[in-house]
């Protein structure tokens, strides 16, 4: 097994620096004095800093330990309706004072914004539980390296080799703004993935996120892997076609991702390319989906990139859509104030849910398997695109683990499938709902997600592995 890479620190993931925002915002609040010396009529400056480490392994070696330590200042100038943005992660007065100038240089030369109103005003900021873990702050590249070894051990028992990485990171964000925002966080994640590539082309997979990287098991990932790995042995091939299926909460995870980017947000509502509509039916009723940036079981945050404390919003209540995701700019638009779901300016997307929890219903792994008389059981999928935004109609691929299940029982491995399937029509044709979840990482921040059994999921062709 190769050794950890020369030169990479002996330390945790933290630093006191990183660990205490209260520098953070001070540093932030002289950007928004040099910009107001340079005639910002509103300005917002967001700090994020953030001290984090990875190992990787490949082929069931320890092949690589990184660390990286990042600050960096984001700097919003307001000139009337006119919006500047510059960065930098130099911090010394003179380049404040530069970074002010340039920022409202940009704000001079841009068109108005003619439906911008304001700057977020202060609001409460809930008090955060559970969002920093000494244990996270305080790992070392001998720490994620024993949960490497652990991965690799299990793949070892099976006769497949591990791939995969292991992230430990301790994230301060301060954001202050002209009007009286003052907000100052630390928050610690931690994330292990591992894929594990058999013999006779099976593969398998498995990913734990948490606030506290020691209470992630390595050992129960890897066995989950490999022997995901060893049962996928031998796939045959699958005609495609409409079949019903379970989907582990790895793919669970791309289900919600993706109608929080193509859906709840207010911006896509706004601009007429979301599928929601209050009061409109898009899942059974054993689908419920909300955004809680608080919720401990999740990676949690008490404010957004604008310093406005996290609101709870349903998003989906048994099937029927309730709410939305604003940040500053869109509630603005309708006169109401944002949820705390803004993201660091520029910002064309809008705002994101970045913590979103589907509830859990109360059967077994097992029973959802035991109710398809003929199906598939789903691991992940990969490389998912949207086909037709407002339908969530999205195509993909699975991955890493698709069998075919007949009579309730898996009766074995089937080549990785192409899909394209309405992701509403896969809320509407869920018919149970596994009573364990799992907090995992996807592109729009954490999620907690269950498993889940649909009555009808569109394949439309193999793949070649």
């Amino acid at each position: 097994m190769a050794g950890l890479s020369r030169g990479a620190p002996g330390r945790g993931a933290g630093t006191d620096r990183t660990a205490d925002p209260s520098g953070w915002l001070e540093l932030a609040e002289r950007a928004i004095h040099f910009a107001e010396a340079e005639g910002a009529s509103q300005a917002e400056a967001l700090v994020t800093a953030e001290d984090s480490a990875l190992t990787r392994f490949a082929n069931s070696e320890i092949h690589q330990n990184v660390a990286e330590t990042n600050v960096r200042l984001n700097l919003r100038f307001v000139a009337g309706r006119r919006i500047g943005v510059a960065s930098s992660g130099r911090l010394d007065d003179e380049s404040l004072r530069r970074l002010a100038e340039t920022a409202g240089r940009i704000a001079r030369q841009v068109e108005e914004l003619e439906d911008f109103v304001s700057l977020p005003e202060p609001g409460p900021i809930p008090p955060l539980e559970g969002a920093f873990a000494p244990a996270t702050a305080a790992a070392t590249p001998e720490f994620r390296a024993d949960g490497a070894r652990a991965v690799i051990a299990a793949a070892d028992a099976t006769g497949g080799l591990a791939f995969g990485s292991f992230a430990t990171s301790v994230e301060s964000i301060a954001v202050a703004n002209s009007l009286g925002v003052r907000a100052a966080q630390v928050r610690t994640t931690s994330q292990l993935l591992t894929v594990v590539m058999g013999p006779e082309d099976g593969t398998g997979y498995a990913e734990a996120c948490a606030v506290d990287a020691s209470t992630i098991d390595p050992a129960a990932l890897g066995r989950e892997a490999a022997e995901r790995a060893r049962a996928s042995r031998h796939p045959v091939d699958l005609a495609p076609g409409d079949y019903p299926v379970v989907l582990e909460e790895y793919a669970v995870v791309d289900i919600l991702d993706m109608l929080g980017y193509l859906g709840f947000s207010a911006l896509a509502v706004q601009e007429g390319r979301s599928f929601f509509e209050p009061g409109r039916r898009i899942g059974s009723e054993l689908v419920s989906i909300v955004d809680d940036g608080l919720d401990p079981a999740g990676l949690p945050m008490a404010f957004d990139y604008e310093g406005v404390g996290k609101q709870r919003v349903v998003l989906v209540e048994n099937g029927v859509c309730r709410e939305v995701v604003y940040d500053a700019y869109t509630a603005g638009r309708e006169g109401r104030r944002s949820t705390g779901h803004g993201l660091p300016a520029p910002n064309p997307w809008g705002p994101f849910p970045l913590n979103q929890f589907m509830a859990p219903g109360t059967a077994a792994r097992e029973e959802l398997v035991a109710g398809l008389e003929r199906g598939l059981l789903v691991t992940r999928f990969h490389y998912t695109n949207p086909v037709h935004p407002k339908l969530a109609i999205v195509t993909g691929m699975t991955r890493d683990g698709t069998f075919l299940v007949e009579g309730g029982r898996i009766v074995g491995p089937v080549r990785n499938l192409r899909f394209t399937q309405s992701y509403l029509g896969a809320l509407a044709g869920v018919s149970a709902v596994g009573r364990d979840r799992k907090c995992l990482r996807g592109f729009l921040g954490a999620a907690v997600v269950p498993a889940v059994r649909i009555d009808a999921f569109t394949f439309t062709g193999t793949t070649e592995g």
